[in-house]
């Protein structure tokens, strides 16, 4: 298996994700542990230190999922900011969870759908939070 590449996130997004992670059983969200085990292994910094190459939540991601070579552009929400539109994706959405502090440049393998593997590549940050001065958002 390929070795996972380092993963940045802010304290805030740790702290507002294991909230939601803790009110909501592994039934409703069977991501569950993969996303806690990559909030377990990230370096966690302060909101002004993350670099701008960062994903961090409500940032808009340009990505592609390798197998298929489909490229997309969203932005990371919490799962009530889901409103029906389609330039969102969840956090907990295997894509969500996957693209949640990875850099630009970054491949990460992930469970898809069904279980089956997916490789989702960073391609570009078109906008994120913090290097915005959106500390708190």
């Amino acid at each position: 298996m390929a070795r996972k590449p380092q993963i940045i996130l802010s304290s805030l997004d740790v702290d507002r994700i294991e909230a939601l992670l803790a009110a909501i059983p592994a039934s409703v969200f069977p991501g569950k542990a993969e996303l806690q085990a990559e909030l377990d292994r990230a370096d966690v910094v302060a909101p002004e230190e993350i670099p701008p190459h960062v994903v961090t939540m409500n940032s808009t991601v340009q990505f592609s999922i390798v197998e298929t070579g489909k490229e997309f552009c969203l932005t990371l929400v919490y799962p009530r900011d889901m409103d029906g539109s389609t330039d969102r994706i969840s956090i907990f959405a295997p894509v969500g969870s996957a693209l949640l502090g990875l850099s630009v440049g970054d491949e990460l393998a992930w469970p898809g759908p069904g279980g089956k593997s997916m490789t989702v590549k960073v391609k570009a940050i078109l906008y994120q939070p913090e290097s915005s001065g959106e500390m708190h958002r």
